[in-house]
C-alpha cells in the first residue's frame, strides 16, 4: 500500500534547466507562410490527380474484368497504376521546386522560378556546412 503523506519519484517535479540569458536563439521559418501556402496548393493539385487517377486505375480495371467487358492484364494494371503514381511522385518535386518565393504568385505553371529554387536549396545545404 501506498502511503500518500511518502513523496514518490512520480510526484517530485521535474525541472529542465534553462539556457542562459542571452543564448536562446529565435527559430525562424525558412519558408514564408504565404510559399508555404502557395507550395500546398501545388502539390496537392500536382500529386493529387495522378495519385487519384493510380487508384482510380485499379477500381476501373476490377469493375471492366469483373462485370466481362473485357480481359486486362494484371499486369497492364500495374503498369498504369504505378506509372501515375511516378507522375505524383515527380508532382510532389515539380509543386515544391515551382512556387514562387516572391510576393507575387507567379505564372500558373512556374516554370520559371525551378532553377532559382533549386538554387536556393543548393545554397542553404552549402551554407550549413
Amino acid at each position: 500500500m501506498v502511503d500518500p503523506n511518502s513523496k514518490s519519484s512520480l510526484s517530485k517535479k521535474s525541472t529542465v534547466p534553462t539556457p542562459k540569458k542571452g543564448k536562446v536563439k529565435q527559430r525562424q521559418s525558412a519558408i514564408p507562410r504565404n510559399v508555404a501556402n502557395r507550395m500546398a496548393r501545388r502539390i496537392a493539385f500536382t500529386t493529387g490527380i495522378p495519385t487519384a487517377t493510380g487508384m482510380g486505375v485499379f477500381i476501373a480495371s476490377y469493375v471492366v474484368v469483373s462485370r466481362g467487358i473485357a480481359d486486362i492484364a494484371p499486369i497492364l494494371t500495374l503498369f498504369i497504376s504505378a506509372s501515375c503514381f511516378l507522375i505524383g511522385l515527380l508532382g510532389l518535386s515539380f509543386g515544391l521546386f515551382s512556387a514562387s518565393w516572391e510576393e507575387a504568385p507567379g505564372s500558373f505553371l512556374g516554370l520559371e522560378n525551378i532553377r532559382p529554387n533549386i538554387d536556393k536549396v543548393r545554397s542553404s545545404f552549402n551554407n550549413r556546412n
